[in-house]
């Protein structure tokens, strides 16, 4: 059909068309806007995990890296710990050896028993040098309060001369490798004295 036969029913309306023209251009803008606040939601809400995976990664990263440093430097200090302990087995075998000949006969020493007894006293003493070179110190245990991290009791003695619970004699001496308890000193233990003083508090400053 011609557009000369067709009817005015048969026509579109072009006010209808203006109409539906100019609303879907209205609707447009609003369409890309939502879609743009969606799609910049989406976005942050990666970005957020992402930079939350990356600082969990880096703490733990870091976390490595410090219990690395603080294994290579306790390798340093205590690698050599088996070793000292047998070394504080030859020490005290020359103490015992030193131990064995009374000061009497020591001071009465001449000629060969004298340099021998002077030569395994200088022994010990450099081999005690050596091992306070690597960090190896003796501890300190006589007269002071015991201390069951350092000191093994292994015997009580009477008195009341001192408080109870301070160390009154040394069996063997104990000693530490740095922080640590190489080994503890086997010690006796005060009884029956007046209870030891407890440790004051430092005074606050200011």
């Amino acid at each position: 059909m011609s557009d000369e036969n067709r009817t005015p029913a048969d026509q579109p309306e072009m006010g209808d068309q203006a109409v539906d023209a100019e609303h879907g251009a209205a609707d447009a803008p609003d369409d890309l806007a939502a879609q743009f606040a969606a799609e910049k939601e989406r976005l942050e809400a990666e970005i957020a995990a992402l930079k939350d995976k990356f600082l969990r990664a880096f703490a733990e990263a870091d976390n490595v890296r410090r219990r690395a440093e603080r294994e290579v430097a306790d390798a340093k200090v205590y690698g050599i710990t088996g070793f000292a302990r047998d070394v504080l087995t030859v020490a005290d075998d020359f103490d015992r050896a030193i131990g064995a000949i009374d000061a009497d006969s020591r001071a009465k020493a001449e000629g060969t028993l004298k340099t021998l007894l002077e030569g395994i006293d200088l022994t010990g003493r450099a081999l005690m040098q050596a091992l306070s070179k690597h960090g190896v110190a003796r501890i300190e245990a006589e007269g002071a309060k015991f201390d069951p991290n350092m000191h093994q009791a292994m015997f009580e003695v009477p008195t009341t001369e001192v408080p109870s619970g301070t160390v009154v004699q040394v069996i063997q001496p104990g000693y530490k490798l740095g922080e640590r308890v190489l080994r503890p000193a086997l010690v006796g233990v005060s009884k029956g004295g007046p209870k030891a003083a407890p440790a004051e508090a430092p005074a606050n400053e200011g």
